[in-house]
């Protein structure tokens, strides 16, 4: 008789960067899908509030609600029995510390193993709040999409100097309050390689180019699904290559495994 699978934790993604051991994330929001994603190598399972563009329809992620969240972790955590469930905590979950320890308790008493906020600057005491209080963070940098109002759009961010130096110092700054990860959007390549470089944290890509960690794509992009918005530079579907959505996983998780993914083509300059 087989043994369960061992559930990946917090501390073995530090061992991940150090062994130079890509990691593989991508999104889920419901339990089938979380469960071929568990058994097809994916590492991480992302209930981004992503959810609210890909499943509910809107036309940003701004309208998710912790309830929303709380749910969708339920639902991924129910089928995961090897891959690390994050979760986000969504618009204005985190405005305060008090706020955001609330959001991140029920986010783990759903079943998740670690929470993920956006943007630096007064979240630094935040991360700060939560790693105190025992709750793992991962934080994220780059073209955070809670921000696209103030962005005003999808927009890729760190280009030029004094933009690249203040994303190296936000993101110097995340790692030593105490996240244990750092998702990087929609940073050019480069530049993604040298904040990987200079923290100790596992840096996870997203149109940020080869030289992270690893890599998330959003679950819909991955398998090449319609969703209603235009579709970035990055994303790339596996499902014709997989043949089947387990077999588009597996060549996914090798893709970045490899450094295969992403390549030129699915970067930033």
């Amino acid at each position: 008789m087989n043994a369960a699978p061992k559930p990946m934790t917090v501390p073995e993604l530090a061992e991940a960067k150090q062994n130079g051991r890509k990691l593989v994330m991508l999104t889920a929001y419901d339990a089938g899908f979380a469960r071929t994603l568990d058994a097809n190598g994916t590492d991480i399972l992302l209930v981004g509030d992503s959810l609210g563009m890909v499943v509910q329809g809107a036309d940003s992620t701004l309208p998710v609600t912790v309830a929303d969240i709380v749910y969708h972790t339920r639902c991924v955590a129910s089928a995961t029995h090897r891959a690390l469930v994050l979760s986000d905590l969504p618009f204005q979950a985190d405005a305060t510390p008090e706020r955001a320890l609330d959001a991140a308790t029920a986010l783990l008493q759903a079943g998740a193993g670690m929470v993920k906020l956006e943007g630096a600057g007064h979240k630094l005491q935040t991360i700060r709040f939560l790693v105190e209080r025992e709750i793992p963070v991962c934080g994220h940098l780059g073209l955070t999409p809670q921000s696209v109002l103030r962005f005003g759009g999808y927009k890729v961010q760190g280009r030029g100097e004094a933009a690249a130096d203040r994303l190296l110092a936000d993101a110097r700054a995340v790692a030593e309050a105490g996240a244990a990860m750092l998702v990087l959007e929609c940073v050019p390549s480069s530049l993604a390689a040298e904040i990987t470089a200079a923290i100790d944290i596992p840096t996870i890509g997203i149109g940020a180019g080869p030289g992270c960690d690893g890599q998330v794509l959003v679950l819909h992009d991955m398998l090449g699904l319609d969703s209603g918005h235009r579709r970035p530079r990055f994303v790339k579907d596996f499902l014709g290559e997989g043949g089947s959505v387990a077999g588009a996983v597996r060549a996914y998780a090798e893709a970045v495994r490899s450094g295969a993914f992403p390549d030129e083509e699915h970067s930033y300059a």
